[in-house]
């Protein structure tokens, strides 16, 4: 198995041994039949299976988040959606290859759909930027988002990155700028918003095409404020405990509906969305068109009231009032911003 992962292993092994007794049925054990040996490693297999990935761990989901075959943006604009017709350029500096848009149909609605997307290999991943957009990437998904609300068409947005592009020319180009703005436009756009994590949702790279009325995000993907790595180097001054970081953040799917920073969690098949692209796709395209219909029946001002007051709610803080020297039991406190 290529690509395997340190959990994954167990599962590895139990399948080879599965093939090589195919492969070679002389080999199979005496006093049991050749089908017989076969069924009892299929279960065993399958057990495995699900005992390791029902039981993954924080940094294993994250691990399984970055799988170099898990399907990228482009994969779901053409097996979720269908028309995709790609859009380029900002109209300003350059076309960015790390953000990806355009026009294209779920289901009966026509929407306009924008992803951060990563590359397979060396030289596609060179073109993508690994997914990490510039300044010109933000503004080409803004432009494409005034677009949309110019026809009064719905914004699908794919998120897939581990962050924006941190290096000396996006500082130039002024990137948090860039940022910051697609937040304030995308708070006031009067169409339906729709984000979807796929896998990577790595801070301000993320919440730049994400500010939405729903926020949907895969089962083996996770958001985070940083990476793990990151935190790990900050806080431990070690990226090797990469893992005690990832449980800390709390950045897995279900640690975020926990928390309500995001609205629903799209179920993946057993071993991840590589394991069927075509029916993760699908699965995302039944919870999109759910979401957006119940979303399309708000009047606009409510939408927006709900779509401000969604986002005002994410961060929560506990604080101790003193009272007379003495420090009194910990009270929750309004909701902040995060």
């Amino acid at each position: 198995m290529k690509h395997q992962l340190d959990f994954e292993k167990p599962i590895t092994e139990l399948q080879n041994k599965l093939d090589e007794l195919r492969a070679h049925p002389e080999k199979h054990s005496l006093g049991i039949s050749f089908e017989e040996e076969i069924q009892i490693i299929e279960k065993k297999l399958e057990e495995t299976r699900r005992q390791v990935f029902l039981n993954l761990n924080a940094w294993q989901r994250v691990q399984l988040a970055r799988h170099p075959k898990r399907p990228y943006t482009l994969d779901y604009f053409q097996k979720t959606f269908s028309d995709f017709q790609e859009l380029h350029g900002d109209r300003m500096f350059a076309e960015d290859h790390a953000m990806v848009g355009g026009f294209a149909k779920l289901g009966e609605h026509r929407v306009v759909v924008i992803g951060t997307q990563k590359g397979r290999d060396t030289k596609e991943n060179i073109l993508r930027n690994f997914g990490s957009a510039h300044p010109e990437g933000y503004r080409k998904a803004l432009r494409l988002m005034r677009l949309a609300s110019k026809f009064g068409l719905p914004i699908i947005t794919v998120i897939d990155t581990a962050g924006a592009y941190p290096g000396v020319a996006a500082e130039e180009r002024h990137i948090a700028e860039a940022i910051a703005v697609n937040l304030r436009e995308m708070t006031l756009l009067e169409v339906p918003i729709i984000a979807a994590i796929i896998g990577e949702g790595g801070s301000g790279g993320a919440l730049g095409i994400g500010v939405a009325d729903r926020v949907l995000i895969l089962e083996n993907a996770y958001y985070s404020v940083i990476s793990p790595e990151g935190c790990a180097a900050i806080l431990w001054k070690d990226r090797a405990n990469a893992g005690k970081a990832a449980a800390a953040l709390k950045i897995t799917a279900k640690d975020l509906l926990h928390l309500k920073l995001v609205d629903e969690v799209v179920p993946e098949p057993l071993g991840g969305a590589h394991t069927d692209t075509l029916g993760t796709a699908l699965n995302l395209k039944t919870h999109l068109l759910k979401h957006l219909e119940q979303i399309l029946a708000l009047p606009v001002a409510e939408r927006l009231k709900k779509r401000y007051e969604k986002f005002r709610a994410h961060g929560h803080f506990l604080e101790k009032a003193v009272e007379n020297g003495e420090m009194k039991p910990a009270k929750a406190a309004e909701p902040a911003v995060a």
